[in-house]
């Protein structure tokens, strides 16, 4: 978040300005947004009388500010202008755009993530000009009040059917499904279309949905912010991935979007996952499989504990379990996730890693200090362990690593990372590379996470979250245990609830522990966090309440 508190964006309408024939006359008055990200202020202007009652709430337009032309979003239809203003005429009418409650929808994100509503509303608009859509729908009115809409949260087994549990969700009016891939968006579509019902494939057919045309739309992240006049189920799939997350600023999440607009307009909102965040848990009622049926949907996983192995052997992040899978003729992909993870330091005496005493994140060296980078906890250079000072780094590449398994296999091993991430995986027999390989590669016998603590260790809150979503990934791609696929995790952490709950096949494992823990360092859901800076920084702070 940035220091500063973003404007709101009321949306006024009268009952004509939101669907239906209207009879505008030429002194109606319009209160526009203008596209300009430095200028977070609304206008008022007239419509002209070639426009007709053509203008609506969310319509793109063009509007002369300041002795130049600019586009602007109209956020208000029928408004009272202040006294004694001459106003000015919309200079154009450009297209279609967002829904009237998609309009306010934004001016709530806008606050909640502390960005501009421009950015936002250009997210929900049409990505080409679309004409006045004849006939479009009433959207219903926003809920203020009252009891909430219910919320599901659904525990799917990787290898679970997640298509027919989407498709099955859907009992009526307008659905809208939010992935967070293309990849999944067109699968899922497809699986709707199967079931005989149409669909609005977002953004490319925004017009489609706009009109209330689809029985359901279906698309990526800013598929949260799709028109959906009819809408009554709102559907966010592995609501627990970071894909769903904007990384530019403001940096909102489709799933925080998605039950905001569910709430708003009554509707019914259901997140799926194999792995459900807590923010999700916190708000939904979650409903798993049965314990046969759950177990049934990942694969065997074997984990090899890295501490007990010789130390001779444990330099080289290739462990003997994996020397003979590599012996063998099945395909796999050895995973080494080294973008934004922490630097890991080991015991030289006895090969622990540094852990952070009070929040068990990794700890790095820094001025003679041990320093943890999640909660700032300060300590000598000591293992916990057994008392040496002597520490070593851990940093392994994935390219050294190639090296290394063309060694031991004797045959061409490939490397995927985020840059080759655009390119379809090659039909290699061995593979490594950062998590970008689990998203390219279609299918593999053997998954290996060859230093899982990196990531289980990272200075991140939601490290062990991030963790198991990444085990996920991985046994979705293997398939169920009846297909023979086999997940190998390698860590000097066995015990860790992350580890435990994949080699059970239980992620419910892990939320005790990890509720535990974020409340105990007022860590989200339990507390709102806000990275504050800039030079008016300070003066920001002391405005709030303590």
């Amino acid at each position: 978040m940035v220091g500063r508190a973003a404007r709101r964006v009321d949306v006024v309408t009268t009952p004509e300005a939101d669907g239906g024939a209207r009879g505008q006359s030429a002194r109606v008055i319009v209160r526009v947004l203008p596209d300009v990200r430095s200028i977070d202020k609304t206008f008022d202007y007239l419509v002209p009388d070639r426009l007709g009652d053509q203008v609506r709430v969310g319509d793109l337009v063009r509007i002369d500010l300041h002795g130049r032309r600019v586009g602007a979003w109209i956020v208000g239809v029928g408004v009272n202008p202040p006294a004694g203003v001459a106003l000015k005429a919309l200079a154009k009418w450009s297209s279609s755009g967002p829904p009237a409650d998609v309009v306010d929808l934004t001016g709530w994100a806008a606050w909640r993530w502390a960005g501009t509503a421009q950015h936002l509303l250009a997210t929900a608009s049409p990505p080409a000009v679309v004409p006045p859509i004849a006939g479009r729908p009433t959207v219903r009115p926003a809920v203020v009040s009252g009891a909430a809409a219910p919320l599901d949260v659904r525990r799917i087994a990787p290898a679970g059917d997640l298509e027919a549990v989407v498709v099955a969700a859907h009992t009526g009016g307008q659905t809208l499904v939010v992935a967070p891939s293309i990849a999944l968006a067109r699968v899922l579509a497809v699986a709707f279309e199967r079931a005989g019902r149409s669909v609005a494939r977002y953004p490319r057919q925004w017009a489609i949905a706009a009109g209330g045309r689809s029985d359901v739309v279906v698309g990526a992240r800013t598929a949260a912010w799709a028109p959906a006049p009819r809408l009554e189920t709102v559907i966010v799939v592995d609501e627990h991935d970071e894909a769903l997350k904007e990384e530019r600023t403001p940096a909102w999440h489709a799933r925080d979007v998605a039950i905001e607009r569910a709430r708003r307009a009554g509707a019914r909102c259901v997140l799926t996952s194999p792995c459900p965040s807590l923010e999700a848990l916190e708000v939904g009622e979650l409903t798993f499989p049965t314990r046969d049926a759950e177990r049934a949907g990942w694969p065997l996983v074997d984990v090899v504990d890295r501490g007990d192995e010789d130390p001779r052997t444990r330099r080289s992040l290739v462990s003997e379990r994996l020397s003979r899978l590599l012996r063998s003729d099945r395909r796999i992909v050895c995973v080494l996730n080294t973008k934004g993870v922490a630097r890991l330091l080991s015991c030289v005496a006895c090969r622990s890693i540094a852990r952070c005493e009070r929040c068990d994140a990794a700890v790095a060296q820094h001025d003679g200090h041990l320093v943890c980078a999640r909660c700032g906890e300060v300590r000598p250079v000591v293992c916990a362990a057994c008392g040496a000072s002597r520490m070593k780094a851990l940093r392994p590449g994935v390219s050294r690593l190639r090296s290394e398994l063309e060694a031991a296999t004797g045959e061409p091993v490939v490397e995927l990372t985020a840059a080759t991430a655009a390119r379809s995986a090659p039909a290699a027999r061995v593979i490594v590379g950062t998590e970008a390989a689990l998203h390219q590669v279609r299918e593999a016998d053997v998954v290996v996470f060859l230093d899982i603590d990196a990531e289980l260790l990272a200075p991140r809150y939601r490290a062990d979250e991030q963790a198991m979503g990444l085990l996920a990934r991985a046994a979705r791609l293997l398939g169920g245990r009846a297909g023979g696929g086999r997940l190998l995790i390698q860590t000097s952490l066995p015990d860790h609830p992350v580890v435990q709950a994949a080699l059970l096949a239980d992620p419910g494992r892990l939320v005790v522990d990890e509720q535990a823990r974020r409340r105990l360092l007022g860590f989200p859901p339990t507390r709102a966090l806000a990275a504050v800076s800039g030079a008016g920084a300070d003066a920001f702070l002391a405005t709030l309440p303590p």
